[in-house]
């Protein structure tokens, strides 16, 4: 469910209110008066939230096991597993649609990106000891931030963010929807917790998806300049301790990066993927949605994994899609090799 710290609910509303506005029917054995409270994910929802399930396969574990009293599910295509006692299931042509519909009258100003304030440091900031403000940061309503942490010209704390003791927050900094630990490092230009790239497309164009989630970054963690973090969709995205971000690295929604991973500059990582532990991945790999990759694997530079690839840690891997780097190097050799031969036979034809 979205975090009150930074986002304003503004139900309850009834099951009739919510199916009206997705466009979609009250179930028939539904009580349309049923009060839904908010929003959530699979894994996080109760009695009384609606949550979304795509009929994605990574996500169909999260579903069977899921406590949400209502959730919306694909009207057509795959049939979705049994759901769970107590469900109650809501079918619709477009999950996606119907989802950013009723977001947005639970959450009707969480995507706005500007918010009033008269001074550029509010007086209902919490402030540490120690700080170092360089000129024109601004710090928003019910932000925290601990003893010893300095912050370069220019940055901007939104509303209701914490940041923890000693950290290093280069000039021209946004950070938004997010908890940072102690002792983390961010240099000029990141932009930590803007929406992720969630969009519902018909033929008529694309409808933005609220995006409702945070960003959690843990202690020690470096993300370098330029990068990119978004905040989960309904969960959080999850930067683990002593993990290194390089410039320009792009990290998706509700992406779950473990402790002390490398990500050198230029990756890409799509949403909802997990890297697990001392991972390193080298510059311009890209990782595409729901993928997992194992503890202490080893990715080289350029290499891709596919929409919900899974490799195992404790390896290296190269290629397009990612593979074994030998399996991978043999690939090549033997391209090559067949490439070189078939050169050699027309020129020989050619000689003739």
């Amino acid at each position: 469910m979205a975090d009150p710290r930074f986002y304003d609910n503004r139900g309850p509303f009834t099951l009739a209110e919510i199916c009206a506005i997705a466009g979609i029917a009250v179930p028939d054995a539904a009580d349309g008066a049923a009060e839904v409270f908010d929003l959530a994910s699979l894994d996080g929802a109760a009695a009384r939230h609606l949550s979304i399930f795509s009929g994605s396969r990574p996500a169909g574990e999260s579903f069977v096991r899921s406590s949400a009293g209502f959730c919306l599910v694909p009207a057509n295509g795959e049939t979705p597993p049994p759901p769970p006692p107590g469900m109650t299931l809501l079918p619709c042509d477009s999950v996606n649609h119907a989802f950013a519909a009723i977001a947005s009258l639970f959450y009707p100003a969480a995507s706005l990106a500007v918010w009033p304030q008269e001074r550029a440091i509010d007086p209902g900031a919490v402030l540490g000891e120690g700080l170092v403000l360089g000129p024109c940061v601004v710090i928003g309503r019910g932000a925290e931030i601990g003893n010893g942490t300095r912050i370069g010209a220019g940055s901007v704390i939104a509303p209701g963010v914490a940041i923890g003791q000693n950290c290093e927050i280069g000039s021209n900094v946004t950070i938004s929807h997010t908890y940072i630990g102690d002792r983390v490092t961010i240099l000029p230009g990141a932009q930590i917790g803007q929406p992720g790239f969630g969009l519902a497309s018909s033929q008529q164009g694309y409808a933005k998806i609220p995006q409702l989630g945070r960003v959690i970054i843990q202690d020690g963690v470096e993300i370098g300049s330029g990068t990119a973090i978004d905040r989960g969709a309904l969960g959080d995205t999850v930067i683990g301790e002593g993990s290194k971000l390089d410039n320009l690295v792009q990290v998706g929604h509700n992406v779950h990066i473990g402790r002390h991973c490398v990500l050198v500059s230029q990756v890409g990582v799509a949403g909802s993927s997990v890297i697990e532990d001392f991972a390193v991945l080298g510059g311009q790999v890209g990782v595409a949605d729901h993928v997992h990759i194992g503890s202490g694997a080893r990715l080289a530079a350029c290499t891709a994994l596919v929409s919900g690839q899974t490799i195992p840690g404790e390896q290296d891997y190269g290629g397009v899609p990612a593979k074994p780097v030998r399996q991978w190097l043999r690939e090549i050799h033997a391209l090559s090799g067949l490439a070189h031969g078939r050169f050699r036979r027309r020129k020989d034809e050619n000689d003739r």
